[in-house]
């Protein structure tokens, strides 16, 4: 179930400003949604190869050169568009497993 919505939380964390693969992967392991970095960055190159993120290099006063990850304009639109679909279906899903009636 995760696996459908990770991408999209990608997209919502790289709404809120550009980051690097090690701070998206902290929030989403500390969310409990991917278990090691290294299946963060396929799903990276994914949403790159969409056309939904972008990259670019800044120096990093702690090592090397950082790799951070941006959206585009069309990974904007993507995101607005699963927004605008995630509040129904939740609710659609949530009234179907809800609590079972005795």
């Amino acid at each position: 179930m995760r696996k459908g919505v990770v991408e999209y939380c990608v997209l919502g964390l790289l709404a809120r400003e550009p980051m690097y693969g090690w701070q998206l992967a902290e929030a989403l392991t500390a969310a409990g949604l991917i278990a090691s970095i290294g299946t963060l960055y396929p799903l990276l190159g994914r949403l790159r190869d969409n056309g939904w993120v972008s990259t670019f290099d800044q120096p990093s006063d702690a090592g090397p050169v950082r790799r951070y990850y941006r959206l585009t304009d069309a990974g904007i639109d993507r995101l607005a568009l699963f927004r605008a679909q995630w509040q129904p279906f939740a609710r659609t899903v949530s009234g179907l497993v809800g609590e079972e009636r005795p």
